[in-house]
């Protein structure tokens, strides 16, 4: 039987936390164990990915307790700032660092350097970690996606939902801006996602809700999962992202799985996970970054074009049928940890 030690931001299965890195984490976990794989899992606690001494230390307690030549897969958010920490173990494990999420830091470098090889979840990262860092050890192993039931989608097609974390890098302030100048009184946009890591911005938030008079068509559910994240998915009619950065964009691809066009910032690893339908063409629309006019012009595109709502939806259902499953992301995983451990 292959083993794998697998160091874990403490926290990731937290649901008043969710995020793309935490899901994929537990859901590759659970499929190298169902491949048979024996998976040691280590959970380092931490204020990640500004860890104090106490963390470094964790880390490095993790790593000790590893027999010499062990194989060792960790979570970037914690492997990202602890060069110090994976250098000295370079030499006696094997070190694999699953990078959600690139920083752009020299520190990262060094850390990333240490291992003996990256796994990034898009083509995206690949490409950045080669531009920036020079790094060719990097092998592309994207997030999988469960199957969902259609979302029946209404006629309008008024009900729009952004899936995230309400923090700045998500950009919910931007998309409040491009729908206050959407003139349609159809609309209604939830924000799913943690309001608990910027409170404060999170507080600005709803004033600029309120200045905008969007009160009634605006509304935070914080954090949902399970059941009450299926009924969001169900009752919506298109995704919406207005991310200024996204390595891939797991939540593109949960929308497809229902059958959901995206609206969204053309950012990172976004236009990838979007895809192609069968007949080549997108699911969704794709604007420029940081632009509101851009992404208030595509959902009134969106909004009052009943002809193009209907082909971006017949796109989103057939892109939902090459959609990968989380399976195929643990073999895929699996493939490289075994070709580490020689």
């Amino acid at each position: 039987m292959s083993e794998v030690h697998f160091l874990v931001p403490d926290g990731i299965d937290d649901p008043r936390l969710p995020s793309g890195g935490n899901v994929y984490d537990r859901r590759v976990c659970g499929g190298l164990l169902a491949l048979g794989w024996s998976v040691q899992e280590h959970a380092v606690a931490g204020q990640w990915p500004l860890p104090d001494a106490a963390a470094r230390s964790a880390v490095g307690a993790a790593l000790a307790r590893v027999p010499n030549g062990g194989l060792v897969l960790i979570d970037g958010l914690l492997a990202s700032v602890v060069p110090e920490v994976l250098e000295p173990e370079a030499d006696r494990l094997r070190l694999v660092v699953l990078l959600h999420m690139p920083r752009d830091e020299a520190r990262e470098v060094a850390a990333l350097s240490a291992a003996s090889a990256i796994v990034a979840t898009s083509d995206w990262t690949q490409r950045w970690l080669h531009e920036h860092y020079a790094l060719s050890h990097v092998y592309v192993v994207r997030p999988g996606v469960d199957k969902a039931d259609l979302a029946p989608g209404t006629v309008s097609g008024g009900r729009l939902l952004c899936v995230g974390a309400v923090t700045p890098g998500k950009r919910p302030d931007l998309l409040l801006e491009a729908l206050a100048m959407v003139d349609d009184p159809a609309w209604r946009c939830a924000f799913v996602g943690s309001l608990d890591v910027e409170v404060e911005y999170v507080d600005g938030l709803r004033r600029q809700v309120k200045d905008l008079g969007l009160a009634d068509q605006v509304r935070f559910t914080g954090p949902l999962t399970g059941a009450e994240l299926e009924r969001a998915y169900a009752e919506a009619d298109a995704l919406v992202l207005a991310s200024q950065f996204e390595t891939y964009g797991m939540v593109v691809t949960e929308a497809l799985a229902r059958g959901l066009p995206v609206v969204a910032s053309a950012v990172g690893g976004v236009p990838e996970a979007l895809g192609y339908a069968a007949d080549g063409s997108r699911p969704g629309l794709l604007v420029s970054p940081g632009d509101p006019q851009a992404l208030a012009q595509a959902l009134r595109q969106w909004l009052g074009d009943p002809v193009e709502r209907a082909r971006l939806r017949v796109a989103a259902r057939s892109r939902r049928l090459t959609l990968s499953d989380w399976e195929q992301t643990a073999r895929e995983l699996a493939a490289v940890l075994a070709e580490v451990a020689g």
